[in-house]
């Protein structure tokens, strides 16, 4: 277990599961009340949600899970590492947890992995609150991601020189990240084999019908017509150079009648650098779900 005294923000106490393949999921439980359910994606983890959990679970039960291969979660070098893998666990987890009904948060890899789960079970599906994500095909890549996908070079990049987790403590934001936070961020990813989540899953976006994850990506997209009378709530930041505004325009094509707000200043990890403004809105949102 990582020392808990290197994290800043983060005053919450994991608890484990133990998946269907007896590997041991690192999760943050907190609070009582509604269910609010948080998924992470690459190369974050649930210190994503800091300072959501410790804003919202004075009403709410927060759940926020660390996907295997991530955070607190186990990371082992020989597990495959696919989108339907990482559902399977997430819908484990909530099962276990007997959460019948919560509101669903979403970022980055969360939106599959989370939408994944929405469309199997979309009578426990309260309210959704999308944030800089996607849960549907889309061919376009920034070269930068590109470049960690390339055989040899890229796990070189990402496992041996930290250029994918490290970057983005930088290149997700616009707001500067004071040392501490910048450490919560990098502090389980510090070798070659804790960074083998964060590899596989730029291995594992889907761009052509012949990806091993492809076809599960459709599953997620189709599930997502059982979604549209859900309560939506749409946070993006404008300055991110990998889900761009053409995602956020995707996202309200989908969903007409989704609150949608845009923070033109904001980065990748909107939480960071819109955190005032969208604790500002959650409160009527969550109240209406509920």
């Amino acid at each position: 277990m990582l020392t808990m005294l290197l994290l800043a923000e983060y005053p919450f106490a994991p608890q484990s599961f133990v998946t269907a393949e007896g590997h041991r999921l690192s999760y943050v439980d907190e609070g009582r009340g509604p269910a609010v359910v948080m998924a992470h994606g690459n190369p974050s983890w649930s210190y994503l949600y800091r300072n959501l959990v410790s804003a919202l679970r004075h009403d709410h039960r927060c759940i926020a899970p660390d996907h295997l291969g991530c955070g607190f979660s186990d990371k082992p070098q020989d597990w495959p590492y696919r989108l339907s893998g990482h559902i399977d666990n997430f819908s484990g987890l909530l099962d276990q947890l007997r959460v019948e009904r919560c509101v669903l948060v979403v970022h980055d890899w969360g939106g599959a992995i989370g939408m994944g789960w929405a469309g199997r079970h979309p009578e426990r599906v309260a309210g959704l609150i999308v944030l800089n994500t996607a849960a549907f095909r889309s061919r376009r890549m920034p070269l930068r991601i590109a470049l960690c996908r390339l055989p040899l070079l890229g796990e070189l990049l990402v496992r041996g020189l930290n250029g994918f987790a490290w970057p983005a403590t930088f290149m997700a934001v616009r707001k500067k990240m004071r040392p501490e936070v910048k450490a919560g961020f990098l502090v389980p990813y510090n070798s070659w084999a804790s960074r083998v989540a964060v590899s596989r899953f730029v291995q594992d976006i889907p761009l052509k019908p012949d990806h091993p994850s492809w076809q599960e990506l459709v599953k997620v997209e189709e599930g997502l017509e059982k979604l549209r009378d859900k309560p939506m709530l749409i946070c993006w930041g404008g300055r991110d150079f990998c889900f761009h505004d053409d995602f956020y325009k995707e996202w309200r094509r989908r969903f007409p009648a989704a609150q949608s707000f845009y923070f033109p200043n904001a980065g990748h990890y909107v939480l960071e650098d819109a955190l005032p403004e969208i604790l500002a809105v959650l409160p009527h949102f969550l109240a209406a779900c509920h």
